[in-house]
Order: C-alpha cells, then structure tokens, then sequence
C-alpha cells in the first residue's frame, strides 16, 4: 500500500487494506430499553441510574434507544450503510435475572432473533458477554470483589455460547475491565458507585479470571474466535516534574497494563503485581491467559496525568489535555494519538500480540434536526475520518488492524452522561425513538463503498 487517500464521488477517504472489517457498536443498557419485560432482572446500572445525582441529566437506560422492540429497523439501517459487523452485547440479567440459576428462554429468544437478523442482511455479529451491566443480585453478595463471580459468569458464558457460537463470528468475554474496576470500585463515578480506590485491585484480578473462565466456556462450547475489548490511552504526564511523571507511569500501568499484560503475558504489571498477592491463586494466571484470537482496543483520547495534593486522597490528577479541539462532551480530539499507541503497542508486545480490532471509537456531537430533517454532524465525519486515517497510517507501518468499529450505531444512554450526549451515526428521537441518519451516516457509507475489496 502506497497511499491512505482513496476517491470515489469526488471525496476523499482513508483507505484501508482489502479486506479491512467497518462496523458498528452498541451496548445492551445503552441502547435496549425494555429493562423489566421478558423476565429481565435489574442490574447495578438499574440500580444506580436511578440514584439521584447519579447521571447528569437525570435520565435512565429503563427506555434508552428502545433496540429491544425495534432492533429490525436497526438492523435495517445497518444494512444500509453497507457495514459487514455489528459489536453489541448481552444483557447477562436478561439471560440469568439474578446472575445464577437456569437461562431465562424469553432473554436467549431476543438475542437469538437478533444474530439472525443480522446473517439475514449479511451483518456478522460480535457479540459482548458483559459491558458493565452486572445482575443486581450478584452486587449483592459483593460483586467483582467476591471471586465466585468469575465463577458464576463462566457459567453464564457457557449458556449464551450453547445457544449462539454457531452463528457468532467473534466473542468479547468482558468489555472494558479497567473502566469497571476503577470508576466502578475505584472512584465511585460508575455504578456501582464504590470508592475504594487501590482496595478494588481485588475486582480487577476477578473480572480477568472470568474472562479466562468464560473464553474456557465460549471455546468449548464451540466459538471460533474469542478475543477482548480493552479500553486504552495514551497517558501523558502533566509536566516534566519528577512527580509527575512518575504518577503518569504507575497510571498508565493501571490503565494500560492491568488487563493487557495478564492477557497477553500471564504476568501483572511489575509495580502492581505485590498489591495482588492475596488474591491471586495457583492456576489463576493460566486461566486468565487463555489464548487470544484478536485483541479489541476501545479508544477515544489521551489522559494527561499529574500527582495531585498531598491532601487529595486520590493520588491521580487528571487535567485537561490542551491544545487540542474538543467534542461537545469537552473530551479532546487526538488523532495521531491512536497512531502513535498502535505503533508502540505493536512494538512492544510484537509476538505475543494477535490481530487487532478496533472495538469502538467515537464522539459525542450533539447536532439534531435542522428544519429540512437533516442531522449536519460535520465534526464527526472529521473525528472519524481522521482517526480512520490514524489506522491507515499505522497498518502502513506494519500494525495489523483488521476492523474498525465506530461508536456508536445510535444515540445512545452515555452511563453518567446519560442522554445528553450523542455518538451515534443515527440521531434518536428519545421522546419519539423516531431514527434519522445523520450526514455522518451517509459518508461512512461512502466510504466503505470506496474501499478496496477482496477480490
């Protein structure tokens, strides 16, 4: 490959190798509503979103973007667009209302129905086991610091893969760990809202043991490809000064190493692994090894990182990363910096590293209607555009990314941001649930109709 540019109706767009996988991502409580139909259970994200205070507009994911009742329009739309995958992911209290116990037929049923939908249309499903919404009955009993939940969600992962690793492409055991463990447990700021900062470390070896348990189940039970969906930064430190820097770097290891480093290597990050001593058991790291068939990085931008005041309880400082356009939810435009991590993630890690995906990438611009109907989201064709280029510039370089999932199919219920923010490439109606593609819609299309193909 000799370019990144490629034309086609007088545009331009990045160009990716033959082959290279567009798609879309969803999470259950983001997107599905129909929190108490079907038999549904309440998760920690029912729980907490209903706390006052908790979302900063006060909204729920009880309605959300209604995907469960109108998931054939949305598969629709994906059909339009031309995208051969689709990211979503099961609602675990759906299928066990109380995280333990026998499948509930009415929850398996939906997302059955769904994965059919999307063969019908030619859309290839991965499909996500957990992306945050534990069963409220599992939180109960302690949650990701009680071990017996990477037990019970080995369980759970067997029971879905019964049912759908015939007609799944690619499975992502447990989305985002880092975030559940540290804003989940750490910080407080996600459900379920616990503030135990380096005392949730216990939740971060449990949430990778039942990843490994449930990669054991998927595989036996007959999934081809298993892989992970790891949210990854760049951190930079906050200045040259020596504290700084060095709080950068235990950051980083905990944002960035944690997960990655157990996954690929078998081993904690050197800094971090006498803090998991207690908890760690013989075998658990060949469990949480299990062999990796692409690796999923979620990416949205750098963290600029400091040590903060001696007062502070938190040792993290986290500042605004300047000089950069920002997205309407203030969150910085980088992105080089999505080309730089590839390129040092790949340089780092090189044989022990499978294939890459990546699992979502996007921003929130909140642009609605105009008086024609019409969604004008330029900064978003921009945003995706330009990290699109990032990927290019990367695989020329000798990384290999095989797909690119953009965050997100629709305007979405942004966990503590609730619906105030939108990533969708369709805008949502949240009084109405009326889907109006945006222009954003339109050039994705574009330009995955502009790419190579296969033969």
């Amino acid at each position: 490959m000799t370019s990144d540019r490629s034309t086609r109706g007088g545009g331009e767009f990045p160009l990716l190798p033959a082959g290279f996988r567009f798609g879309t991502s969803t999470a259950a409580y983001q997107v599905e509503g129909a929190v108490a139909e079907d038999g549904r259970g309440p998760s920690v994200w029912d729980t907490f979103s209903h706390l006052a205070g908790t979302i900063a507009d006060g909204s729920t994911g009880d309605v959300a973007s209604d995907h469960y009742h109108r998931f054939e329009e949305d598969v629709a739309l994906m059909a339009r667009l031309g995208t051969r995958d689709y990211r979503f992911s099961i609602s675990w209290p759906r299928i066990q209302p109380t995280g333990t116990g026998p499948a509930n037929p009415a929850g398996l049923d939906f997302y059955d129905a769904l994965v059919d939908r999307l063969l019908e249309h030619g859309v290839q499903p991965m499909a996500t086991l957990y992306h945050y919404d534990l069963p409220q009955a599992l939180q109960d009993d302690g949650g990701w610091l009680n071990r017996a939940t990477a037990d019970r969600f080995g369980e759970y992962a067997a029971i879905v893969g019964e049912r759908l690793a015939d007609r799944v492409e690619h499975w992502v055991p447990i989305n985002d760990p880092n975030v559940v463990t540290m804003l989940g447990y750490g910080d407080g700021r996600h459900a379920p809202g616990q503030t135990m900062l380096f005392e949730a470390l216990p939740a971060a070896h449990h949430l990778l043991l039942g990843h490994g348990r449930a990669a054991a189940a998927l595989r036996a039970a007959g999934a081809r490809s298993v892989g992970c969906a790891n949210n990854h930064s760049p951190v930079w430190p906050a200045s040259e000064d020596e504290a700084d820097t060095g709080m950068s770097k235990i950051f980083d290891q905990m944002w960035n190493g944690l997960f990655l480093e157990p996954m690929l290597l078998g081993r904690f990050p050197v800094d971090l692994a006498p803090l998991l001593e207690d908890v760690v058991q013989t075998g658990d790291m060949a469990t949480i090894r299990q062999p990796l068939d692409f690796y999923g990085v979620n990416f949205y931008y750098p963290l600029r990182v400091g040590a903060a005041p001696e007062e502070q309880e938190n040792p993290f400082q986290f500042l605004d990363v300047l000089g950069y356009p920002t997205t309407d939810a203030g969150a910085p435009v980088v992105p080089d910096s999505l080309r730089e991590w590839l390129i040092v993630f790949r340089a780092r890690y090189r044989a022990a590293l499978p294939p890459i995906y990546i699992t979502e990438c996007g921003a929130a611009f909140n642009a609605g209607p105009d008086e024609d109907g019409v969604v004008d989201d330029q900064p978003r064709i921009d945003f995706l555009d330009a990290h699109l280029r990032a990927v290019a510039e990367a695989v020329n370089r000798g990384v290999d990314v095989q797909g690119f999932y953009a965050w997100s199919l629709l305007d979405t219920f942004e966990w503590t941001k609730g619906l105030s923010q939108r990533f969708g490439l369709v805008h949502v109606d949240h009084e109405t649930q009326v889907r109006t593609p945006k222009r954003s819609f339109q050039w994705y299309a574009d330009m995955i109709a502009s790419q190579p193909t296969d033969g």
